[in-house]
């Protein structure tokens, strides 16, 4: 069985509720007469959310939310707000069912897991009343009775309420609440990095941390071929200031290559940091012509230049060996920002002036801490903000300001998996299997293989298939795909990160949902 939860949005699927909801309230549980056609439409139908479980092309199950007040359940509690706690939004659950074939409360399971991610985005109060037949998997699910048993002998039900907080808290939601990250970042972490982060805190000035500083920052240099690494309590963006601060300090003009959002934030980044450049640029998604960029050093004195080497925004994997080559033939200073393609790929920064990375991402530990790598001694400068001066972390081990230990135990928990196995296969095997399959859809992959980063799939929907809509109803199946930043939403693109402790049972359970979100939007294309 392959469940598929949704919110009911086709006319078959409202004949099939209509069913259900017969088969459930009038055959099962006798609270309304029998008819002829079989099909019980609610009274508040019209006014219903319904939220349902399809295997194929039967329903599964079911349950509606409505936030119209008066509720039903208004008629069984008198003063009804009085019972319940402090909230914004409201809604009611109604019409809760389980296909008799398929009450082996798997499909109960997603229906609660569904209802939670809903409430999430909409209320943060919901209140049902449940039948006292399941009252124990109601209470495993974070339900709250609040009031007396209500309804008939035949048909009697428990009045309760339900908080995406009760629900994260209770047995079943601490099972079922968590989501699979296909994001660039937040990352899946195994359990060995989430368990170093709850290492009580110490002082970053005590011997302790400071050997394991030591240790962590000779490991980095090791995995990249650089003589040094300044390990920073920050991100990304300020690893890169942090280089922008340092090109400031040279003579001369450089060079900014753009091809994608985060090299157009390198090219915003040397504006703000009073540089003198002049800008490589392409469209988003192609690949630099490397000839045009040699002629462009070879013709001009360049002081230095500055690109990204995985283009998040699009899968682009820009080549470092190459551009090392030509700026080792010109005479310039090649700087890398290394943030997405640290521990994604292998990579040796041998001629590289300077480079950044993160400790999120690729490296699936905590974000927070960023690197900068380099070969040269640097001493603080007295013209440079404290937070910007790279000398002096050199000057102090990296420690010249606070730190924190639990970041750098989650970061050394990360990296004994760079010790013991090889990471870099396994994600380029991920890569390649959802690309395969995402290409079996009929989407386009933005980056071609010859270029692509094993990091991220960056893919173009069809025209007529909202990239927004597909990310909301992939997060209702428990799946966080890439969708929800500007660059992305002006492109209708979706992305797919390859990277983090990812099972394969939650690649191919992402990519079948994925399957049936996609193929359901071009067939509503079609009807219109």
């Amino acid at each position: 069985m392959s469940f598929y939860y949704k919110i009911a949005n086709k006319q078959q699927e409202f004949e099939k509720i209509h069913q259900l909801n017969y088969k459930t309230f009038v055959e099962e549980i006798p609270q309304h007469p029998e008819n002829n056609e079989k099909k019980l439409v609610d009274p508040f139908h019209k006014e219903n959310t319904y939220l349902i479980c399809l295997d194929g092309d039967t329903l599964a199950g079911m349950l509606a939310v409505r936030d119209i007040q008066p509720f039903s359940l208004h008629k069984k509690v008198l003063d009804l707000e009085s019972y319940l706690p402090p909230h914004r939004s409201v809604c009611e659950i109604r019409l809760l069912a389980v296909n008799p074939s398929y009450r082996n409360r798997k499909v109960f399971f997603g229906l609660v897991r569904l209802l939670y991610r809903y409430l999430k985005e909409n209320y943060d109060l919901a209140v049902i009343s449940g039948t006292t037949r399941e009252l124990n998997l109601y209470t495993q699910m974070g339900f709250t009775p609040f009031y007396k048993v209500v309804g008939t002998e035949n048909a009697q039900y428990q009045p309760m309420y339900l908080t995406p907080e009760n629900f994260e808290k209770s047995p079943g939601g601490m099972l079922l609440a968590k989501d699979i990250s296909f994001l660039p970042g937040p990352v899946e972490m195994v359990k060995s990095v989430k368990t170093a982060l709850q290492t009580p805190p110490i002082s970053h000035r005590s011997p302790n941390f400071q050997q394991k500083m030591n240790e962590i920052t000779k490991q980095l240099t090791a995995m990249t071929r650089a003589k040094r690494t300044q390990i920073v309590l920050g991100n990304g963006t300020l690893a890169n200031d942090m280089i922008a601060a340092q090109l400031a300090r040279l003579k001369g003009m450089g060079v900014v290559l753009v091809n994608g959002e985060f090299g157009r934030r390198l090219q915003d980044q040397s504006l703000r940091a009073g540089l003198q450049f002049e800008t490589i640029e392409v469209p988003y998604g192609e690949a630099f012509s490397y000839h045009t960029i040699h002629e462009v050093l070879k013709n001009k004195k360049y002081s230095w230049l500055w690109f990204v080497h995985c283009e998040t925004s699009t899968g682009i994997l820009n080549d470092l060996s190459v551009l090392k080559q030509l700026c080792k033939n010109t005479n310039t200073l090649l700087c890398a920002d290394c943030i997405s393609s640290l521990g994604a790929v292998s990579i040796d920064l041998t001629d590289v002036y300077f480079a950044s990375g993160v400790s999120g991402k690729a490296l699936s530990a905590y974000s927070g801490l960023a690197f900068v790598f380099y070969h040269h001694s640097i001493f603080p400068s007295p013209t440079l903000p404290r937070a910007l001066d790279l000398g002096m972390y050199e000057k102090n081990d990296s420690i010249p300001y606070t730190h924190s230990s639990p970041l750098i135990e989650a970061l050394s928990s990360a990296l004994v998996y760079y010790n013991s196995t090889s990471p870099y296969e396994q994600i380029e095997k991920v890569y390649s299997y959802i690309r395969k399959e995402i290409e079996s859809l009929g989407l386009r992959v933005i980056a071609t293989p010859q270029h692509a980063s094993p990091t991220i799939l960056t893919i173009e929907l069809d025209k007529k298939i909202n990239s927004q809509e597909i990310g909301y109803q992939m997060g209702l199946q428990g799946y966080l795909l890439h969708y929800a930043t500007h660059y992305l939403l002006d492109r209708n693109w979706i992305q797919i990160a390859c990277i983090g402790a990812l099972k394969m049972r939650d690649i191919k359970g992402m990519l079948s949902s994925l399957h049936f979100v996609i193929q359901e939007h071009r067939e509503n294309t079609v009807r219109l």
